[in-house]
């Protein structure tokens, strides 16, 4: 049984068709990347899942359940967490208490505030972050933002952690880092769907990836087939382009 399951899950806002008929499976364990141009609606679709709104018309899976009239709390608590593109830290908080608030929003109960502290320090530790637990979280650069986003999103426990662009704006050296972090994220058990520009980060994780294009799925496949595909290419670089054009940025 796949993890989440998307059947025929449309999107509008008002008289904008954001979304159509998008169908597909997030299989246990894998890392599934989604690209696409500007506007082909990826946040869109995260957004669904996530539960921030509900599809127009379609349904969703997890694990078995339906989740399509879900709100995100609920989902959150069901295991599915979310960072986002444009992230924003409780400034003023340090960027321990920012963990804390993932800890203590994504669980009913704790067993006391010792667990909450050795969580929080290993999902530290995990993200790169432990030597800069107690500075302000306005402090840190953008790499630091980031791997911060992720830090609270995992203090949720998610079965399914939804990367929205945890890659795009750093440089090499970072973006090294956090594809590392999140090969570490999926060896400990946790399913990634990821949306990202930096096709070095989709090409080099990916075991599948999806394409959308004005809304709609036009291509899904291995690296290897995505890369070969005439569709995503004129779609995604321009009838000029190439993948490996793509894979260089």
């Amino acid at each position: 049984m796949s993890l989440i399951e998307v059947s025929k899950a449309t999107k509008y806002f008002g008289g904008l068709r954001a979304l159509y008929d998008i169908s597909f499976t997030l299989e246990t364990g894998e890392i599934l990347g989604l690209i696409g141009p500007n506007g082909a609606g990826k946040t869109t679709l995260f957004n669904i899942i996530a539960g921030t709104f509900p599809p127009t018309f379609g349904s969703l899976k997890f694990d078995g359940e339906e989740i399509t009239s879900l709100g995100s709390r609920q989902i959150c608590h069901r295991g599915i967490s979310r960072t986002y593109q444009l992230v924003r830290p409780f400034a003023s908080l340090t960027v321990y208490e920012n963990v804390l608030v993932g800890l203590y929003f994504g669980k009913e109960a704790r067993k006391g505030m010792r667990s909450v502290e050795d969580e929080a320090a290993e999902l530290l530790q995990l993200t790169g972050l432990l030597p800069k637990a107690n500075i302000p979280a306005k402090n840190l650069t953008l790499v630091g933002r980031k791997q911060l986003e992720i830090a609270r999103a995992l203090a949720t426990s998610p079965k399914v952690l939804l990367l929205d662009e945890a890659i795009s704006g750093l440089n090499p050296a970072e973006t090294d880092t956090v594809m590392a972090l999140i090969r570490d994220i999926r060896n400990r058990g946790i399913t990634v769907f990821m949306i990202e520009h930096i096709m070095k980060a989709v090409m080099g994780l990916s075991d599948r990836i999806l394409v959308l294009n004005f809304g709609e799925l036009i291509a899904q496949g291995t690296p290897d087939q995505i890369s070969q595909n005439a569709a995503v290419v004129e779609a995604y670089l321009g009838v000029e382009g190439s993948i490996e054009e793509a894979q260089a940025t």
